[in-house]
């Protein structure tokens, strides 16, 4: 009886290693665009900092992209995600998240140069992303 044990629900199970293990990815997530945005080569624009090579774009919705640098901004939080999420889930999941990232694409290219399109894609995108990677924190502990 000596020893000090975390919070435990009525049935027994430990919940708090649950909502750390959220918090930790969150986090996670957050520290990576953060460094994303800090590690952008110096001497560029805010949107140079998009999730692809500026330079090479050539499709409307990629200059829409790298010219905005709230559409950058929201490029580099999307790729983060993504990058995260594939490396959690298993080999299936991550073929339907690659399907899902090409129809993405697909869909924001149709977007032209429209700034509120692109950004509407991104928000869907980012908040899907999300949702995987709160689903896997919700199975936890950890």
């Amino acid at each position: 009886m000596g020893g000090r044990r975390g919070p435990r629900t009525m049935t027994g199970v430990a919940t708090a290693p649950t909502a750390r293990a959220a918090a930790v990815l969150a986090l996670a997530a957050i520290l990576a665009v953060v460094v994303a945005a800090v590690l952008a080569p110096p001497g560029r624009s805010p949107a140079a900092a998009a999730g692809f090579a500026c330079d090479k774009a050539v499709h409307a919705d990629e200059v829409a992209v790298c010219e905005t640098p709230g559409l950058s901004n929201l490029d580099v939080q999307m790729v983060t995600l993504y990058d995260v999420v594939l490396k959690l889930v298993g080999m299936g999941v991550r073929a339907d998240l690659q399907d899902q990232q090409r129809a993405f694409l697909q869909a924001r290219a149709t977007c032209g140069a429209d700034a509120a399109c692109i950004a509407e894609l991104y928000g869907q995108r980012i908040a899907s992303l999300q949702k995987v990677i709160d689903d896997i924190a919700a199975r936890g502990p950890y």
